[in-house]
């Protein structure tokens, strides 16, 4: 399962590793592509499958469906896992993200996170403390 938090260094060759808890989850080949809240969305080839049919139901005809389509998929390239379970990281990807020398592997099952360092921990730290307001309105919708 694609869970956990993970710190990896992005070596000289723009290379990060996966977590090897993942790997197996991930498969040999993958899809990275821009994510939401300025991380990297890293996904197994059925999840991203299963979202490429999700997204081509939408409705054309409405402008914000067309603008998610095209930010997700035009931002998407496929990766292979190296043998040292490394993936590289295209330059535009890797300018999206801000990522420079240390990030942090978010396991967010069914994806896996790639974010810079400092975004993370301060996107964690306003998470952690509105915790109490995120559940209240998860379970005014049911979903806990």
């Amino acid at each position: 399962m694609l869970i956990g938090e993970y710190r990896h260094s992005i070596d000289t060759k723009k290379r990060i590793a996966v977590p090897a808890k993942m790997r197996k989850d991930l498969g040999d080949k993958a899809i990275l592509t821009r994510g939401l809240d300025e991380c990297l969305f890293l996904y197994p080839m059925s999840e991203w499958e299963k979202l490429v049919g999700r997204l081509s139901n939408l409705p054309m005809g409405t402008s914000s469906t067309r603008s998610f389509s095209r930010f997700m998929l035009s931002g998407a390239v496929e990766v292979e896992l190296d043998q040292l379970g490394r993936i590289l990281i295209p330059e535009y990807l890797r300018q999206y993200a801000h990522l420079k020398k240390q990030a942090v592997v978010v396991g967010v099952h069914p994806r896996i996170e790639i974010w810079d360092e400092p975004a993370w921990n301060e996107f964690k730290q306003k998470t952690e403390s509105n915790a109490d307001a995120l559940a209240e309105k998860l379970g005014e919708i049911g979903a806990i």
